[in-house]
């Protein structure tokens, strides 16, 4: 498979984002969702903040007051042994290995603006930032879909109750109307298909069960993009391969002669996290037809290696120009990067299933 990484890389880092407030610093700018709009491409990225601490023995915890409307930071001691400090991303109960009790960084959506895909300007202000008692640890994680002059926007939302998938609009990207939960907890990583198939809406989505079964992704239908049934198992995980740990949709699916393309995220126990391909039936994409046996794009340079979460790279969204999938990407959760592949070169590399 040829790729080609932008000499740029990484295109945005945390260093070109200002805080959205005097004493936080960002720490990551990543896993856009991406959009063209008018002349330009869109970026809307997850950028991940944390409070500022001088005191090394305490940890800060950001949560957002729902009845407030204002951030509120809870400070811990580091030497607490009711505390599992031991993952910089979160601050578990001692003992607890799955869960969590807080985050140590808040996530919101912050808008990046190219005409070439290379060079982008971030703007001053938060566009999509948390509102509700379900998103009191932050949003994380967007992709956009088009669907006619409605650009739909969904995201993980992160609470005490769980993490599910929560959508806003908009036909600008100045305003936005905010739909409420659209998948409910444990489940993320959902995909809107561009348009309808057959009369119906579908989307991609990835349950985290906690009994029985593994993260994989399923595929649900709708007529009117809000209210999501009829959900189908879709694809599972492979034992001893790049996808083997935990599976979820990347890219907005991309309508092909052959069938649907879906780019996804694949990750193996030791949480190295590839990108890889799906084809789905035209007519219905219910039905599997091909898939990547190797990664189309796998960590490998020091951007994607050395980061806040190393040997990471996790797309969110990709433009297509004729034969040319201009993929971005997060990179080791902590910046974003783009590389161009061959869409007939990603199909032609795809096993068959019998």
């Amino acid at each position: 498979m040829n790729v080609y990484r932008y000499e740029e890389n990484p295109l945005v880092t945390p260093a070109h984002i200002k805080p959205h407030r005097p004493d936080f610093e960002v720490i990551g700018a990543f896993n856009a969702g991406v959009v063209k709009y008018k002349d330009e491409i869109i970026m809307l990225l997850r950028v991940a903040e944390r409070p500022i601490g001088e005191d090394q023995k305490i940890v800060k915890a950001p949560i957002y007051n729902s009845q407030t409307k204002e951030l509120e930071i809870f400070e811990l001691q580091l030497n607490d042994p009711a505390f599992d400090f031991s993952d910089p991303r979160v601050i578990r109960e001692k003992g607890d290995k799955q869960g969590f009790k807080y985050l140590t960084s808040f996530s919101y959506l912050r808008i990046a603006r190219s005409t070439d895909g290379h060079q982008f300007t971030i703007d001053d202000n938060p566009f999509v930032y948390p509102s509700n008692e379900l998103e009191t640890f932050g949003i994380e994680d967007p992709r956009i879909t088009q669907i006619e002059d409605n650009y739909y926007i969904y995201f993980s939302a992160v609470s005490p109750v769980g993490v599910g998938e929560s959508m806003v609009s908009t036909k600008d990207f100045v305003t936005t109307v905010h739909h409420g939960m659209i998948f409910a907890p444990e489940n993320k990583d959902v995909l809107i298909f561009p348009e309808k198939i057959n009369g119906k809406y579908y989307a991609l989505h990835r349950p985290v069960p906690k009994s029985v079964g593994e993260p994989e992704i399923w595929i649900a239908e709708s007529t009117n993009v809000l209210h999501w049934g009829n959900h189908k198992h879709l694809l599972g995980l492979r034992k001893g391969m790049w996808d083997s740990a935990r599976i979820g949709g990347g890219a907005v699916p991309i309508k092909t002669e052959r069938g649907w393309l879906e780019l996804y995220h694949g990750a193996t126990t030791d949480h190295r996290y590839c990108m890889g391909a799906v084809l789905l039936d035209l007519e219905n994409p219910t039905k599997v037809i091909a898939r990547s046996e190797k990664p189309i794009l796998e960590p490998e340079e020091d951007y994607e290696v050395e980061g806040f979460f190393g040997n990471v790279v996790f797309s969110c969204g990709a433009v297509i120009e004729g034969d040319i999938v201009k993929m971005f990407y997060g990179v080791a959760d902590t910046s974003m990067a783009c590389a161009e592949l061959s869409l007939q070169e990603i199909l032609d590399s795809l096993t068959y299933i019998k």
